[in-house]
């Protein structure tokens, strides 16, 4: 099964992504994650890629769905979660002829709603461990011995410089922007499914199992 996840920063994409990859075997395509690999890969096209980049130039298009087929004509018997990607409605094609050209199809888009305000204030509230990475929250989880990290008792805690409310509304504007268009043409395709992106981590993931299953 091939799947996007859309929903703006914050909602919850990359926690569910994970979930899946685990619980049912899919391999997450996130578009930067495939850059940094491919920088580093020696390949032809990693090289490519790490000249646009070493330049301070936009990956193109034509870049990232080459490293999309790369991946879709490798072994992904759970199929694909594509997360970032597509932005815009010529990503959008380029996905779809892609797929077919692996012989392949979309079959979901799910689409993680958030209120505003709510987002604004669990992303404000949010910060890391520097060592592992477990994210925490000032209001809702908040580490058992304070400063130490539950998973790895790491003590060095981060918060994002770009995790405040001003930053975040630009963000969640540039997102519906830039989104919107991509919303109503998967609706109007009949692949659309909308879940509560800030409802607890195992009600998301259960709604998204719904949609999988064919059961929402």
């Amino acid at each position: 099964m091939n799947i996007i996840l859309l929903g703006p920063p914050g909602a919850g994409k990359g926690t569910q992504a994970r979930r899946l990859v685990e619980e049912r075997n899919m391999i997450q395509l996130s578009t930067g994650d495939m850059l940094r690999e491919a920088r580093t890969s020696g390949t032809e096209m990693g090289q490519i890629v790490a000249d646009v980049m070493d330049r301070g130039d936009l990956v193109t298009d034509e870049i990232v769905i080459g490293l999309i087929d790369e991946k879709l004509s490798g072994d992904a018997a759970g199929g694909f979660i594509f997360d970032g990607f597509p932005r815009t409605l010529r990503q959008a094609d380029a996905l779809t002829r892609s797929l077919e050209k692996a012989g392949m199809s979309l079959d979901a888009v799910i689409e993680m709603q958030v209120d505003d305000e709510a987002l604004v204030r669990r992303i404000t509230g949010r910060f890391t461990c520097g060592s592992c990475g477990e994210v925490y929250h000032d209001e809702t989880k908040r580490p058992a011995v304070e400063g130490v990290c539950d998973v790895c008792g790491g003590t060095e805690m981060k918060h994002r410089a770009d995790d405040n409310a001003d930053s975040l509304k630009q963000r969640l504007m540039e997102y519906y922007k830039k989104t919107s268009p991509l919303i109503g043409y998967y609706y109007a395709k009949g692949q659309l499914h909308t879940v509560d992106g800030l409802a607890e981590i195992e009600d998301v993931a259960a709604s998204i199992a719904a949609v999988l299953d064919g059961t929402a």
